[in-house]
């Protein structure tokens, strides 16, 4: 079995190349690039040159479904495919081979490359945009390389483990001209959005109160650590590493700790099997609350802010921590939506809350869900969804325009739905909750310096050490 880890040798001909050309026209705002109908194959495809030429780094569980998702897109080429471990490398291999063999019989397509080290990835200059589906640990750091690089980037949530490393990230984004998404796939439902945007528009009067969940990680991994909802410094016994895992590199950046199969397994027993522990995830944020949180905030009109205070249940104000922002706005975590019924009794006792990555809205004028996979939207009073305007409640109708909308971003240069910004306020808002919760106590947010309003010991915890060579510069 043979792992490549060569790097082709750039072009130094003079001619235009693709990545150039994508480069260029980051800077020429007032002329977006379009593909020309002329551009197009007579049979309707996409030429080969006008496609994006992707890399991928990471291919678990998550990383499985992206890389299916690229591979029959015909607007893409996967080009490359970054993994630490040489087993799901292979996987990956094969399964853009088998998604590509019509290509490659016509010679259109000559193979996927693969990397153990995503640095060399990024190296390659015929490479236009990479899709990021890393541990968490990972992420900001990689995308500020992928910047750095000339590289547009597709990156999971959370985008970060510290609100500091994101910030750094937004940076290196805007410094360099890329076109990030954060990879929170639900704002872009088309039933989601209107949701967003009925409640953003005063559909509901002015919201008072809005709820998601903050739970533990056991519907994920199983039980022992993961059934808390904040990540913890637990110490895991030392096990073999096996030999088909770089270990060094997996751990990359964070503290290193002895490889325990919690942390990475095969076969993947679950999404995020190392999210509980603080050196490489972000608990529920991980979990649960970085998949609502920018859906959340974009229904509330915060997406590019974040409340001003961070309540405590020990304060007594409020049964579960509470956001409140600047206009009085209250956000509550609960464990499951029966609080949003006995405990908070925002909504009628028989009302269906179901789904996750979502949550609940209440206004002047009634109550709107916006959760996913639990079927139809729920609300009240009737006539709210006569004004919503959707030809069903179903929050499945229309598309899910998630992955469209950064791919045409990429030609257009212009922001997507998700973009950088808007990562790390998503992101941010889990890591000031689990900052209140490992001090036990609450907190008051400056969200536009991003510090704690007189609070040294909270500041202190916006940010981490990284092991060397691994540093976070923007």
């Amino acid at each position: 079995m043979k792992y490549s880890s060569k790097t082709p040798e750039p072009r130094h001909d003079g001619r235009v190349t693709r990545r150039r050309f994508l480069g260029t026209a980051a800077g020429v705002a007032a002329a977006p690039w379009i593909i020309p109908a002329s551009a197009m194959g007579a049979d309707g495809h996409v030429a080969p040159s006008n496609r994006i030429n992707i890399g991928q780094i990471g291919r678990g569980r998550m990383g499985l479904g992206h890389l299916r998702r690229l591979a029959y897109d015909p607007n893409v080429q996967v080009m490359a495919l970054c993994e630490v471990d040489k087993t799901r490398l292979e996987d990956g291999r094969l399964e853009v081979q088998d998604a590509y063999e019509e290509r490659a019989a016509s010679g259109e397509y000559k193979g996927l490359s693969t990397y153990n080290e995503y640095r060399e990835l990024l190296a390659r200059d015929d490479i236009d945009a990479v899709v990021i589906v890393t541990p968490d640990h990972w992420h900001s750091l990689q995308s500020i390389h992928a910047a750095k690089a000339g590289k547009d980037i597709y990156c999971e949530k959370p985008v970060s483990v510290t609100v500091e490393e994101s910030r750094r990230l937004v940076q290196a984004v805007q410094r360099y001209g890329r076109v990030f998404q954060n990879g929170s796939q639900y704002r872009s439902a088309t039933a989601i959005r209107r949701v967003c945007e009925f409640v953003r528009g005063g559909g509901l009067g002015k919201v008072k109160s809005a709820y998601t969940i903050w739970g533990g990680m056991s519907a994920y991994s199983g039980s022992g650590p993961y059934h808390a909802s904040v990540t913890l410094d637990v110490a895991l016994a030392a096990e073999p590493t096996p030999e088909w895992l770089d270990w060094d590199l997996w751990v990359g950046p964070a503290q290193i700790r002895p490889y325990n199969q919690a942390y990475h397994r095969n076969p993947i027993p679950g999404v995020v099997p190392w999210s509980f522990c603080e050196d490489f995830g972000a608990g529920a944020c991980t979990g649960y609350h970085s998949h609502a949180a920018d859906v959340m905030q974009y229904a509330l009109g915060y997406e590019e802010s974040g409340p001003v205070d961070i309540i405590h249940p020990y304060s007594g104000e409020f049964p579960t921590v509470t956001y409140r922002y600047d206009n009085g706005t209250l956000f509550h975590m609960v464990d499951g939506w029966q609080a949003v019924k006995s405990v908070y009794h925002a909504v009628p006792d028989d009302a269906r809350l179901e789904g996750n990555f979502g949550g609940v809205f209440v206004g002047e004028r009634g109550w709107l869900t916006s959760m996913t996979g639990g079927g139809d939207l729920e609300g009240g009073p009737a006539s709210i969804f006569e004004e919503l305007g959707l030809p069903s409640r179903s929050t499945t109708q229309g598309k899910n325009d998630h992955y469209p909308n950064w791919l045409e971003c990429i030609k257009t240069r212009e922001k997507p739905h998700s973009h950088e910004e808007i990562g790390h306020r998503a992101a941010s808002l889990g890591h000031l909750t689990h900052i209140c919760l490992h001090l036990g106590r609450s907190l008051k947010w400056d969200p536009a310096k991003e510090e704690f309003v007189g609070d040294d010991q909270a500041n202190r915890m916006l940010r981490r050490a990284s092991r060397a060579p691994w540093n976070i510069t923007a």
